[in-house]
């Protein structure tokens, strides 16, 4: 009689909407997978565990992990999760999106967000473009980088997403690339043990729209670019961790500890109603 085999984190996933759909050299698998293994490394209860996505090839996430999940329209996924979370605190709310999903259109949100300190984990693949349209340049593009809008050369200063965090109030700020797999999977695990506005930012591949319009047509050549440019410096100011071809700062910027949003928002409604 032959054993059954299965993968060991097959339960997280919704093995019906296998095979995945991203491409072939995609950070996104990656960052599911260090997810999926801090979820399973904690043992979270999937009763419990709320993942919502936005627009965009990681959005496809939601779809795939095997818990409550919801996928919204662009830029809204901070939105739809901060109802989540206010309408039952004892949820673990987790958004997982792109940069442009959440930067962009969604950008208003995330800052607002952050400063209130609503308990929601926020996962940013940053690919430096909309993979998903065409290849556009987006908010976190480089400054010279080749995109379908930028075909000279991007001319816009990229917004710097672990300083933006950082400046709006989150508590706790990292940033990996999918190179990093271990170092992400424990962030990811430190993350959901956090009260308030958490955010990790993922450097990831997307060598089939922009890698090889950037001379990086493999997703290896983007894992050695990561490789040759990472630098970890912890609790360095974020202000000064701007990714360039050169130089991506990686690591933890801030762990700090404040009240979060729907606690205090509980307890005022509880001095109210007394």
């Amino acid at each position: 009689m032959v054993a059954e085999i299965s993968h060991p984190l097959s339960k997280y996933l919704r093995e019906a909407m296998m095979p995945h759909i991203w491409c072939s050299g995609c950070g996104n698998g990656i960052i599911l997978n260090c997810f999926v293994q801090a979820v399973d490394e904690l043992q979270i209860d999937l009763k419990k565990l709320v993942v919502v996505s936005g627009i965009g090839c990681i959005g496809r996430a939601a779809g795939y992990i095997n818990t409550d999940s919801f996928h919204t329209t662009h830029g809204r996924p901070i939105a739809f999760a901060t109802g989540v979370k206010l309408a039952n605190p004892d949820l673990e709310v987790v958004v997982i999106s792109g940069d442009g999903d959440l930067f962009a259109i969604g950008g208003n949100h995330f800052i607002h967000a952050a400063r209130r300190n609503i308990g929601i984990k926020v996962i940013c693949a940053n690919n430096f473009n909309y993979g998903m349209t065409g290849g556009q340049q987006g908010p976190t593009t480089l400054l010279e980088a080749f995109t379908t809008t930028t075909p000279y050369g991007n001319i816009e200063h990229p917004f710097n997403l672990v300083h933006l965090a950082a400046a709006s109030g989150a508590t706790y700020v990292a940033r990996w690339t999918t190179l990093h797999v271990r170092r992400l999977t424990q962030s990811i695990k430190k993350m959901l043990q956090k009260e308030g506005f958490n955010f990790i930012e993922v450097v990831s591949p997307c060598p089939e729209i922009f890698g090889r319009r950037n001379r990086m047509r493999t997703g290896l050549q983007m894992m050695e670019w990561f490789k040759k440019a990472s630098i970890i410096e912890h609790f360095s100011d974020p202000a000064k961790a701007d990714i360039t071809p050169e130089r991506i700062v990686v690591g933890e910027f801030v762990d700090i500890e404040k009240p979060c949003y729907e606690k205090l928002l509980y307890d005022k409604m509880a001095q109210i109603l007394t």
